[in-house]
């Protein structure tokens, strides 16, 4: 006997909605982007003066918090219904850090428009319709 596919399983793929798939890449931008200062730390804690305590634990905390989204990406070009709840999680953890960017002076500011651009944009995206449809998120799944 074999088992019946359940109904996140079909033989053909269904492609994934560009509107996920440009969430899915703006989210992993997100966690890219903390990736870079998280190893600078480290590298800083170990080869570098100053307080490598404070490098080190700065270096995995921004390591840690880049996992977040990145696995929020793969899930949502995977088409899991559980990145959404971790991607938009990681947009409302963004605006704080945007506004805190924005207040800050010189090219901070441009940085903390485009985080929060990027945080609009991937909390629009997921939310979406086409999106929430592909996940297997919507009106049907709450009738069950």
């Amino acid at each position: 006997m074999s088992a019946k596919p359940t109904p996140t399983e079909s033989a053909v793929p269904v492609p994934l909605p560009r509107r996920l798939t440009a969430a899915a890449a703006l989210t992993a931008l997100e966690g890219l982007a903390l990736v870079g200062p998280g190893i600078a730390d480290l590298y800083t804690a170990v080869f570098g003066g100053g307080d490598s305590l404070q490098a080190a634990t700065g270096g995995v905390t921004l390591l840690v918090l880049a996992a977040l989204p990145l696995v929020a990406a793969r899930g949502l070009l995977l088409g899991r219904r559980w990145s959404r709840g971790p991607a938009l999680f990681t947009q409302l953890m963004s605006l704080p850090v945007a506004w805190m960017l924005w207040t800050a002076e010189g090219a901070m500011k441009l940085a903390g428009v485009g985080l929060a651009l990027a945080a609009v944009a991937v909390t629009v995206l997921v939310v979406n319709q086409k999106a929430t449809g592909a996940l297997g998120i919507g009106p049907a799944e709450q009738a069950r």
